[in-house]
């Protein structure tokens, strides 16, 4: 006998909570099928379900089974369901390849809106592979549903319903994960199990942690499938079993896990569903980062955070339960809950941590719940892995600040600048990126308040001036400044005058000169060298008059070629413009 291929039993759902689990359901065989001299299915079978008025029905699992390759739509009630789910089995025996189903469906809202009562399942159709399976004694079906149900009065517990359709040849390993064993007291293991026979018990054991389990006389330690139902006494539930054992001695306080094991030396069995009851008075923690908040040019960051217990917690999350944070697997902080928080509560908190300088660019931030630093847990809970809670962040910087030198421009009088600062200052920002905006003040800078709106052509008096430049990236910005300073550019002589008073060339013009240089003085000689005319900066400019030869004071001057000599007494200009002169009237 060889088994080729099933569905390994596995969890499928977990309850925490004052729940408990009952099993109902019935054989569609009407006699063991090692003792029928032919083979034959009923076409009906019944239960009753008698839940007490304090027992609430929290979920309703249909499974049914039998040989052949499967039948998915039956009915309960008269009431058709077809299944959600399915499982196979096959094996070799004799020489032949035998085939074996069983399928699932959720009837929570059924049997709720149900309640107690009779329970009658049909249309289960297995005919067609009877005869093949008559030939080694395996022709089989039936039906179970199994219930979870809520109870104020229970004690906080956790169900596990584990599911799948594994074959026993001679024996079958199953490890049942997930558990949680705070206290043993009131554990319970259930089994639906089919084909057992009630006239085989060659090496039939039934063990959990290496401990036998049995039941007697119901479910004797040498035959534990064997057609009963512990949960009504039945010894008639032919090739089917709906059993529970008391597992309050086989299962430790801690346990996460339970080996389930079955050896068989002849009788052919199949686990299709095994739900297990386990007092868990637990808490069940997870943290979350609500916000973080990064200052500019800070390693210091501000977390808000949430610790939730869980609403399918069974116990409160004592207070000081640490928690631990992590920056790229680097410990940098702990903290703790300063509370009790009862079961679908939570509790906030907010802690300021420093990023240690070797963390650079994005890094991962990490909040532990339960965890004292090094990975270790003080607190145990319904789930182990999932105390942590994550998020990529990158600490933010200002935009590298520079020197940009002072910018110049001729003095236009009185001190008197325009500069184009724009074009100044994209020689040393250089980043696309970041944006400027220049002020006259640092604390408009600050403020963003009182922008210069004509960069390109700023005029400005008195200079020096230090403008202020901020600059700003995706999340900081700097404040920089350079000086505007004017100095004093060489004058444009214009040696024409046509002093007719016709507005055009009226008088000896300089441009740049007047309330630029001050101090300075400006000569007319005639061309035998004789001054005629002297001005400075409070003066007009030499319209033609002498002003300067007693003989001819208050005349005009001839027209003619003359000679000037422009003194700036500027210490950048030491030595004076000379040059000529034409008056023309």
């Amino acid at each position: 006998m060889s088994s080729l291929f099933g569905q390994d039993v596995s969890l499928y759902q977990q309850f925490n909570g004052r729940f408990d689990f009952t099993f109902i359901g019935n054989t569609l065989n009407p006699m063991e099928n090692t003792f029928q001299t032919q083979p034959n299915i009923l076409s009906t079978s019944e239960a009753s379900l008698n839940l007490s008025a304090n027992d609430s029905i929290v979920k309703a699992y249909l499974y049914w089974a039998g040989s052949g390759t499967g039948d998915f739509d039956v009915k309960l009630n008269n009431i058709s369901f077809q299944a959600e789910r399915t499982f196979s089995h096959q094996r070799i025996s004799s020489g032949l390849t035998l085939d074996y189903f069983s399928a699932f469906v959720d009837i929570t809202d059924y049997v709720s809106e149900t309640g107690n009562g009779s329970y009658v399942f049909s249309d289960l159709d297995v005919s067609s592979f009877l005869a093949q399976h008559f030939i080694v004694k395996t022709n089989f079906a039936g039906w179970a549903i199994i219930i979870i149900y809520k109870n104020d009065n229970l004690p906080l517990n956790q169900i596990n319903v584990y599911d799948g359709l594994q074959g026993v040849p001679q024996e079958l390993q199953i490890t049942l994960n997930s558990l949680n064993v705070i206290d043993d007291v009131g554990a319970k293991i259930g089994f639906l199990a089919w084909e057992g026979d009630v006239g085989i018990a060659v090496n039939e054991t039934l063990t959990i942690n290496g401990s036998i389990l049995s039941n007697p006389p119901l479910n004797p330690a040498n035959n534990a499938f064997n057609g009963t139902n512990s949960f009504t006494g039945s010894t008639t539930l032919y090739n089917m079993d709906l059993d529970v054992y008391d597992i309050q001695n086989n299962i430790q306080p801690g346990d996460s896990s339970a080996e389930i094991a079955l050896t068989s030396g002849q009788d052919f069995v199949m686990i299709n569903a095994v739900v297990t009851k386990l007092n868990s008075q637990v808490p069940d923690a997870v943290i979350e980062t609500d916000s973080v908040t990064l200052n500019c040019d800070s390693r210091f960051i501000t977390v808000d955070y949430t610790v939730y217990n869980l609403a399918t917690a069974t116990n409160p999350l004592p207070s000081e339960t640490p928690i631990a944070i992590y920056a790229n697997d680097i410990l940098i902080g702990t903290t703790e809950t300063t509370t009790i928080i009862e079961i679908g509560a939570s509790e906030s908190g907010t802690i300021v941590i420093q990023i240690p300088i070797e963390i650079e660019g994005e890094f991962t931030l990490t909040f532990v719940v339960d965890d004292i630093g090094n990975g270790t847990g003080i607190v145990s809970e319904i789930d182990e892995t999932n105390n942590s809670d994550e998020i990529v962040i990158e600490l933010i910087f200002s935009p590298e600040t520079i020197s940009i030198p002072d910018l110049f421009s001729c003095n236009e009088g009185l001190s008197l600048g325009t500069f184009d600062l724009i074009t100044h200052v994209e020689e040393f920002i250089t980043n696309s990126a970041e944006e400027i905006a220049f002020y006259e003040s640092e604390n408009d800078a600050f403020l963003l308040q009182n922008q210069i709106l004509n960069p390109t052509n700023y005029s400005i008096q008195p200079t020096p001036k230090t403008i202020y430049i901020r600059i700003e990236n995706e999340d900081c910005f700097s404040i920089i400044s350079f000086d505007l300073k004017t100095r004093n550019c060489p004058p444009t002589i214009y040696n024409f005058i046509s002093a007719n008073n016709d507005g055009f060339n009226d008088n000896f013009f300089i441009d740049g000169l007047k309330d630029i240089f001050l101090n300075y003085e400006l000569f007319v000689y005639n061309r035998w060298g004789v001054l005629l005319w002297t001005g400075r900066n409070n003066d007009p400019f030499w319209q033609g008059e002498v002003t300067e030869r007693k003989s001819f004071q208050g005349g005009n001057a001839p027209e003619g070629t003359y000679y000037y000599v422009l003194e700036l007494n500027d210490p950048d200009y030491l030595a004076p413009f000379v040059g000529y002169l034409y008056l023309t009237r």
